[in-house]
């Protein structure tokens, strides 16, 4: 099965330390190779990672940006969306996905991830907030892509 066209949002830490912006890069690599479309925040740490590795798959990376610059985007980023929202940018990016991805990150991803249960997404979990009912915990870059499948077939 491929995810050609399944909108991922892929949430994390905006500054990431290398291992974590290592498995960012891979998750995003591997999604974008199946056919998915990598929505992030569009800045940088996990979701410049994540942008980097699907883009230089070939894949379509979206930012769903707080401010009002594309500038400000990672130069990953091939379709910004500019919302001058701040943190409420968090509600146009998981209501535009179909299932989010949360590797490590802080308050700001907890708030993505609270939005995305609430809003009844899947959400797979990699080195992220713990204990968290309703997150599908997994261990490595290759699992993430196992349950999105799992979850779309």
């Amino acid at each position: 099965m491929d995810l050609r066209n399944r909108r991922i949002g892929i949430i994390g830490a905006g500054i990431a330390e290398k291992e974590i912006y290592e498995i960012a890069y891979k998750v995003g690599k591997l999604l974008a190779e199946k056919g998915a479309i990598i929505y992030t925040g569009g800045l940088g740490g996990v979701m410049e990672a994540a942008s980097k590795g699907a883009f230089e798959a070939g894949g379509i990376t979206v930012g769903i940006l707080p401010g009002n610059k594309p500038e400000d985007a990672n130069p990953y980023v091939k379709i910004p969306i500019l919302t001058d929202m701040g943190h409420a940018r968090n509600v146009i990016l998981i209501r535009s996905v179909e299932i989010v991805v949360a590797i490590a990150g802080g308050y700001g991803t907890l708030s993505e991830i609270a939005l995305a249960l609430k809003m009844w997404k899947p959400v797979v979990g990699l080195k992220t907030w713990e204990n968290i009912p309703g997150i599908h915990y997994v261990n490595s870059a290759e699992e993430v892509l196992s349950k999105i499948l799992e979850f779309l077939s």
